[in-house]
């Protein structure tokens, strides 16, 4: 199984490009995990935020596979525990998809089409990050869960 994060919007923090990329690294021990960007929109003043939401919608949604399961970092989704967060990664492990994919989405949220393909939805927390913020926070997450499961020393409970 292969994790994918697609965030909408580059991080231009140096110092959380470098924890991102640090924890990117640790990962790749573990399982394949990728970051995809998106790009933010251009010219959005005369747009909407439905009409942004629709554009950012249809780029993530070409980043999809019909296989992928899809999984929305959203602040209305289910909360785990790190422990609970690691029990959840090992299910996602065990249902055979090849790929598992996070996404956080942009300024405004997502599309009712983003939301009508997602699987399901996830909330790192009941307290609002910034979308870089979220990045780091999610690798170092699934770093922790993946130490956990293998019962590595990472985790004190």
């Amino acid at each position: 199984m292969k994790i994918k994060l697609i965030t909408v919007g580059k991080t231009i923090n140096s110092h959380l490009i470098q924890l991102q990329e640090e924890y990117q690294n640790r990962l790749k021990f573990y399982i394949p995990f990728e970051y995809v960007v998106i790009p933010e929109l251009k010219n959005t003043k005369s747009l909407s935020v439905a009409e942004q939401q629709e554009r950012e919608g249809d780029l993530i949604l070409k980043q999809l596979e019909n296989s992928d399961d899809v999984l929305l970092l959203d602040d209305k989704g289910k909360q785990f525990s790190s422990m609970g967060f690691s029990e959840f990664i090992s299910k996602k492990m065990l249902a055979s998809h090849k790929c598992v994919v996070f996404i956080v989405g942009g300024p405004y949220g997502f599309s009712e089409k983003v939301y009508q393909r997602a699987n399901g939805k996830i909330s790192l927390s009941a307290m609002t990050f910034s979308h870089q913020m979220i990045r780091l926070i999610f690798a170092e997450q699934l770093y922790r869960a993946m130490t956990i499961l293998k019962g590595e020393p990472y985790h004190h409970e």
